[in-house]
């Protein structure tokens, strides 16, 4: 369901008080030691922000998509990172569509009220990347399990995380008629797992991700996500719910540099004037402002199709592509504002636009975006096999 108006501003409200109390020094000292944000995900859990998706029967705020992707985008409006909790929202998309009743009422209570957390999802491997059909991540029926044997890469939170969404293959692209079939989507409870060994990956964003490898590890049948096979399909519900609310953290993003640009621009007084009075100042700064209002009415339809069960695919990717290219242009708006200010740790604008420029790449490439944009809304031919 979505909520009116005022359930959104109230949700804002609190997002901004949890916000205040993590000030940007806390985010600076966690970006420089690579640490995850566990005390602010507490203060978000014990808030019941990220159980915003999760009926009321389980303990959640029974809220939509729109609801998830407003907490997650007001998180980077003040200066924080939604991605140390934003798979809880997106993963829990696919729980709630597609997990049993039994596997609903064993995990769900738990994770709304921050006994569990839901943090990751094993896609992403070094052979498949963009084409996620070429995963070769098997996991094999014998008896009451599966055995998974495999390799995934950039999957962000497992060290945080108590259970993970895994996609694997369960029956070869040989023998399958069309190679979105034959893949298999699983919930698997890293807290019992063995034979998963997990090695960190620095990389330029505090984003605690890893590089995963299976040998012989057992997962019991139960924990199979809806059909054997099925679970591309499933998996795509969850990538459009993560293509929006991506985008609406990118949106968040891009105001938070907005509002640095334009503060700065009127305080910064150079040859007798501030620095935004000169057109070549202001005009990039109301340009990336209006690219980011487009941008937010473009999510929030997406949001709103997702919410109703229609069809999305379409509007989460140019919400997600436009999103994150207005994100990206308000950043070096502000960084140019800035001048040489902005390259120095104590503005936080550089940490943003580090954490920023992600959104150009994942999830969902701006050119695999495009590539859906042109084939299925333009009847463009398709470029790739």
């Amino acid at each position: 369901m979505n909520a009116p108006d005022d359930t959104r501003e109230a949700i804002r409200s609190s997002v901004r008080a949890i916000c205040a109390r993590f000030p940007p020094t806390y985010w600076r000292t966690l970006d420089s030691q690579r640490e995850y944000p566990h005390a602010f995900v507490d203060a978000l859990t014990e808030a019941g922000l990220l159980a915003a998706l999760i009926p009321t029967e389980y303990g959640g705020a029974g809220l939509g998509l729109l609801e998830a992707a407003t907490v997650l985008g007001e998180i980077n409006h003040f200066g924080g990172n939604a991605s140390a909790c934003h798979a809880q929202m997106y993963v829990m998309s696919v729980l709630l569509r597609h997990g049993s009743a039994e596997q609903k009422n064993r995990f769900l209570p738990d994770i709304a009220a921050g006994r569990l957390r839901l943090q990751a999802f094993a896609v992403t491997e070094p052979n498949s990347g963009s084409d996620t059909t070429a995963i070769e991540t098997t996991a094999v029926r014998s008896g009451d399990r599966y055995v998974v044997n495999g390799q995934k890469i950039f999957i962000s939170r497992v060290l945080q995380s108590d259970l993970m969404l895994l996609l694997a293959r369960t029956t070869p692209r040989a023998a399958v008629q069309k190679k979105t079939d034959g893949i298999s989507l699983f919930l698997i409870d890293l807290r019992k797992t063995k034979g998963l060994e997990v090695r960190p990956i620095r990389t330029m964003l505090n984003h605690a991700t890893n590089a995963l490898f299976f040998e012989d590890v057992e997962v019991p049948a139960d924990q199979l996500i809806g059909e054997e096979g099925k679970g591309f399909s499933y998996v795509l519900d969850g990538m459009n719910a993560e293509r929006v609310l991506v985008a609406a953290e990118a949106i968040g993003d891009g105001r938070w540099f907005i509002e640095k640009a334009v503060a700065y621009a009127k305080e910064r007084v150079v040859f007798g004037k501030p620095i935004g009075a000169n057109q070549g100042v202001q005009f990039p700064i109301a340009k990336a402002h209006t690219a980011i209002t487009a941008a937010s009415m473009l999510t929030e339809n997406a949001a709103r199709l997702f919410d109703a069960r229609q069809s999305c695919a379409a509007e989460a990717n140019m919400a997600k592509y436009l999103a994150a290219e207005a994100a990206w242009e308000a950043a070096n708006v502000c960084m140019d504002t800035f001048g040489g200010y902005g390259f120095a740790e104590e503005y936080d604008v550089e940490r943003k636009f580090r954490e920023v420029r992600l959104y150009i790449n994942a999830p969902v490439s701006r050119n695999m975006a495009l590539s859906y944009i042109g084939q299925h809304l333009l009847g463009l031919p398709r470029s790739f096999s």
